[in-house]
């Protein structure tokens, strides 16, 4: 139970970090955003927890497949959003084609045999 809190709270931090940096600094928050904090905390949870590396490189292999389809929300909120459309059909356009991204990806990984 307590692992439990400490991962919650430990990432919840985290994202409450970057979140109020970026009220100071887009650079700065942008570029903690950017580490792989979220993976890198979920590799050693699960190391922690199941002591089985060859679990910890499929996690590892899946998230570079899909660290792909996630590129999309990056690059066309900032656009829509400069385009003149609100935050929130921007965001949630912007969710929806990362979602269509991700069932291509998907779809291309079974085909060649990539298991996620």
């Amino acid at each position: 139970m307590w692992q439990t809190v400490i991962k919650v709270a430990l990432t919840a931090g985290i994202v409450v970090g970057i979140s109020e940096i970026a009220k100071r600094s887009s650079f700065w928050a942008a570029a903690l955003a950017s580490l792989p904090l979220t993976s890198l905390l979920a590799f050693v949870w699960l190391y922690l927890e199941t002591g089985d590396t060859q679990r910890v490189a499929a996690l590892s292999t899946g998230v570079f497949w899909l660290v792909i389809p996630s590129l999309p929300l990056f690059l066309l909120l900032p656009a829509l959003l400069r385009a003149g459309w609100g935050f929130w059909p921007a965001l949630a356009a912007a969710c929806v084609a990362t979602a269509l991204a991700y069932a291509l990806m998907v779809r291309v990984m079974s085909r060649f045999g990539i298991a996620v």
